[in-house]
């Protein structure tokens, strides 16, 4: 990502500085360390924390994925016995879910006196919570663009505060994914030449970008004519870590067979289609692992719709003209990367990276705002924006994700409420077996095994007792892994390539694996056992679209078993809190 640049000079450590404002120049410290994992922390916010005394810096973290160390406890960490009175300066308000105050805790275990806040948390369960919290303890807490205004200096900074955060926060104030237009064009503006052969239009660099923006993808959006022309893999190319989820778009489904997408071993792929298009080649795609979404009408906003309610922050469209113009006319679009080549194809019939937009005058042009030119060996990387970023400073929008909290649950307690939670940001968020909350359970030699989270516990179960070293060694990976995400993939990475190595009773023993780790986390931690407990009488369903055996999918055709085990561990909480009563 490229930060706005500030006036700078070089402090005795080496470090860089503005003149004019030393707060400016670690904030923009923190959003550059918050930008390192991005793609990683998925579907978290980007973190990042400098603590300094006046330009020297003492301590620096980031945050690295769900379940890990948090950037705030990371710099107080290295910055030892001299946090004490130093400052604290964060991207953004911390806040990742319910229960899990590490951060702002360890800010205030160190004494710091003074912190620094680029934003204030954009989701409403989480906004001002720890600004509240750090200000009661007798920290000076000052919010850039309230209490901290200044020159230019802090305005570039907080707009970059505001760029590492972009699919945040326009997903908090708008309700989709943040959507990237990407496409590589020659100088006289083709994207193919009129055969529609493409490969390459840029050059190896540009490719290996495109390659590192994929990977800050949750998903890729392709349309059939270019799985039909390209047959492309929309792989990231890198071990280990996030990979995003693939999606093609396709009315009649006039696809190949032998795609090189359908190849499920180790990235998603979903085919988004619309009601009752070719049943039969959709059987095919299921049998192959691709997971099939009809639509009434298949449309971008649609599309972007369904990505919403699957937890997705940011969405890349690698598609062609017909589908980026569809998808720009919808306003759905929000920042383009375009990769100018330099190169001259020709053709009238050659095909262009925007296609009918209905515009017949210059001036209807849609303009780009934000705008930054970067080479890329021979090319040129044009990035900009077609909608403003959010301005979230001031105003909480009445409607930011999940509407229902623990105090409305409480306000309704005469009437059953259906409370939904699906990622771990969500009010009841920590609900998710993805919660970074860690459990003690047995481990491969059965003795006690600190997991990171309920998830990496569940996928490593998958393999217990198989004796087949590449289920011994999934199973070594999973217990290392930095977060349940890349523990989700390892696991199911594997079953998906080897399913003769899942345990023979998987399908059986599943739903009490799961159980039992649910119940040794909310055993193990209070607050958590208090938020189960206070949702009493009311119902509880996982939200996830494409999950129908966990979550209750889009339209409630699912088994809701994740909710249905929580409410059955509520019971048994209640039984045991009305035992101690009578005790």
């Amino acid at each position: 990502m490229m930060f706005p640049q500030v006036a700078l000079c070089v402090s005795a450590s080496g470090l860089q500085f503005p003149h004019s404002n030393i707060d400016a120049g670690h904030l923009l410290r923190s959003a550059e360390l918050a930008d390192k994992w991005t793609g990683l922390t998925a579907p978290h916010p980007n973190l990042g924390c400098v603590i300094a005394r006046g330009s020297q810096v003492i301590g620096e973290g980031s945050f690295y994925g769900e379940g890990t160390v948090s950037a705030e406890v990371q710099a107080v960490e290295r910055a030892g016995e001299y946090a004490r009175g130093a400052t604290a300066y964060v991207n953004l308000e911390p806040g990742d879910c319910h229960g899990d105050d590490r951060g702002m805790l360890s800010l205030l275990q160190a004494d710091v006196s003074r912190v620094v806040v680029g934003l204030r948390h954009p989701l409403k369960h989480f906004r001002g919570k720890s600004i509240k919290a750090l200000r009661r303890a007798g920290i000076k807490v000052d919010v850039v663009g309230e209490n901290l205004r200044d020159n230019g200096a802090i305005e570039e900074a907080l707009k970059a505060c505001m760029l590492v955060n972009a699919p945040l926060l326009y997903r908090a104030a708008c309700q989709v994914p943040f959507s990237t237009l990407k496409y590589a064009m020659t100088l006289d503006g083709k994207i193919a030449a009129t055969t529609g052969h493409s490969a390459w239009v840029s050059g190896k660099m540009s490719r290996e970008r495109v390659l590192a923006i994929r990977g800050r993808s949750d998903a890729i959006i392709v349309g059939g004519n270019t799985v039909q022309q390209d047959n492309p893999t929309l792989t990231t190319k890198k071990e280990g870590g996030h990979f995003p989820v693939r999606i093609v778009m396709s009315r009649r489904l006039c696809l190949p067979e032998d795609a090189k997408l359908w190849d499920v071993s180790s990235m998603l792929t979903i085919v988004m289609t619309q009601q009752g298009a070719r049943k039969d080649f959709q059987k095919i795609l299921k049998d192959k692992g691709v997971q099939v979404v009809e639509f009434d009408f298949l449309t971008p906003k649609a599309v972007m719709d369904y990505c919403y309610d699957c937890g997705f922050m940011s969405v890349l469209w690698e598609c062609g003209g017909t589908l980026a113009a569809s998808a720009i006319s919808s306003g759905i679009i929000h920042k383009v990367n375009a990769f100018v080549c330099t190169k001259i194809i020709g053709g009238i019939t050659a095909p262009s990276p925007v296609g009918e937009l209905g515009m017949v005058e210059m001036s209807q042009a849609l303009n780009l705002i934000d705008i930054s030119f970067e080479q890329i060996g021979p090319d040129l990387l044009v990035t900009g924006y077609l909608q403003p970023l959010p301005d979230l400073q001031h105003v909480v929008p009445a409607i930011i994700e999940d509407s229902i909290t623990a105090e409305t649950v409480a306000a309704a307690a005469d009437e059953p409420v259906i409370i939904s939670f699906y990622k771990s940001w969500d009010a009841f968020g920590a609900f998710c077996n993805f919660s970074p909350h860690a459990v003690s359970m047995p481990g491969p030699n059965g003795k006690p095994f600190i997991w990171k989270s309920v998830e990496h516990y569940y996928q490593a179960q998958k393999f217990e007792g198989v004796k087949d070293p590449s289920a011994q060694e999934c199973i070594r990976k999973i217990q290392a892994a930095n977060s349940p995400e890349e523990a989700a993939r390892l696991g199911r990475s594997l079953e998906r390539q080897r399913p003769d190595l899942k345990h023979p009773d998987w399908d059986t023993v599943k739903l009490a694996v799961m159980y039992s780790g649910l119940k040794t986390k909310f055993s193990s931690y209070p607050f958590l056992r208090s938020l189960l407990l206070s949702t009493s009488g009311h119902i509880l369903i996982e939200t996830s679209p494409h999950d129908l055996f966990w979550g209750a999918g889009r339209e409630g055709e699912g088994l809701n078993h994740l909710g249905r085990l929580l409410m059955k561990l509520r019971s048994v909480l209640e039984t045991e809190e009305g035992g101690a009563v009578c005790c």
